[in-house]
């Protein structure tokens, strides 16, 4: 398989390094996984736009809000490593992941782990009740997906659900820095919560494209246990079917809320289009969700629904009102 020039094949069980070193455990929190915290920023936008009167933006809060989710994320990227590696061996990518090739230390890894939860929810108390309780269901969803007995990820299509209940998460840790007062629309978390299952049953539609490609299709139930279950076939039936309610919620929320923002979903279908298509592609960067930004036609489509949204935010239309309007067409007999 080549991915970013480098060509990876499946692997058994690679032997240990050595004994890990601070950067080893600083590796394992993931820091360049930040920019999927960019779903944080439209309940910003959002939170500041439609709340009246308008709610006013403030720095301090929004810091240490950002702070707080790193810390988190990291949190339980951290136990997620740690509890993985064994399974992460028979990854063509994760195989090279640091808790596979080093002997890290048990205490250690908890102790990061309680760590940067802690750093992340004493962060989050100060910015109000609401805040803090978003934050500890991030802390939670990290447990439920990664620690067994119950560990969501090994069920299949559980896995993708549970997984992608961090992107509400998110969105309400954004707009809580701004209106801590209030939550964001049900419709709008939805929305969100279905565009994540989107992106993460077409993440693992590439990574089965790509390792069964590669002859790797017997290491697939060893990495995961829920790709046991999965095929290129019912992972793109359920791409399909998370896209659609995600877009059933979104045009409720637009039409609710704002009915300008209705002409802004040809785009986002076109967003969506764009990364099921990356989905397809052989070593495509969907199977690694923190290098999208590499994907041109992915940051044009992106582009141009904040552009869309951004417009449209700014520029009413009365009309929509009457069109809106139950009306019938009378035909005298």
């Amino acid at each position: 398989m080549n991915t970013d020039g480098i060509t990876v094949r499946p692997v058994a069980a690679p032997s240990k390094a050595g004994r890990g070193r601070l950067r080893d455990y600083v590796a394992i929190a993931r820091l360049d996984h930040m920019t999927k915290h960019v779903f944080i920023l439209p309940g910003i936008v959002l939170a500041h736009v439609l709340r009246h009167p308008a709610t006013e933006i403030a720095a301090l809060p929004i810091l240490i809000g950002l702070v707080s989710a790193v810390a988190i994320a990291s949190a339980n990227y951290v136990i997620n490593e740690w509890l993985d590696r064994e399974f992460d061996a028979y990854h063509p990518l994760k195989s090279a992941r640091t808790a596979v090739h080093r002997s890290l230390s048990a205490p250690i890894i908890y102790a990061e782990y309680l760590l940067l939860v802690g750093v992340g929810l004493g962060l989050a108390v100060q910015l109000g009740p609401l805040f803090a309780w978003t934050a500890a269901a991030f802390v939670l969803s990290g447990l439920i997906y990664n620690v067994q007995p119950v560990r969501t990820k090994d069920r299949v299509y559980l896995d993708v659900v549970s997984e992608s209940i961090n992107n509400p998460i998110r969105l309400m840790l954004g707009w809580t820095m701004i209106d801590p007062a209030t939550m964001p629309p049900s419709s709008l978390l939805f929305a969100y919560w279905m565009g994540g299952a989107f992106l993460m049953a077409a993440k693992r539609l590439a990574e089965y494209r790509d390792i069964t490609a590669d002859g790797g299709a017997d290491l697939l139930p060893r990495y995961r246990r829920s790709f046991g279950r999965y095929n290129a076939e019912n992972l793109a039936v359920s791409c399909l079917l998370y896209a659609m309610l995600s877009a059933f919620f979104l045009a409720v929320f637009l039409i609710k809320y704002r009915q300008e923002y209705i002409f802004a979903l040809p785009f986002i279908a076109i967003l969506f289009a764009s990364y099921f298509w990356l989905a397809m592609l052989r070593g495509s960067v969907a199977s690694r969700p923190e290098r999208l930004f590499r994907s041109r036609r992915l940051m044009l489509a992106s582009f141009a629904v904040a552009a869309s949204l951004t417009i449209l935010t700014f520029v009413d239309m009365p009309f929509l009102n009457y069109l809106s309007t139950p009306s019938f067409i009378y035909v005298r007999p």
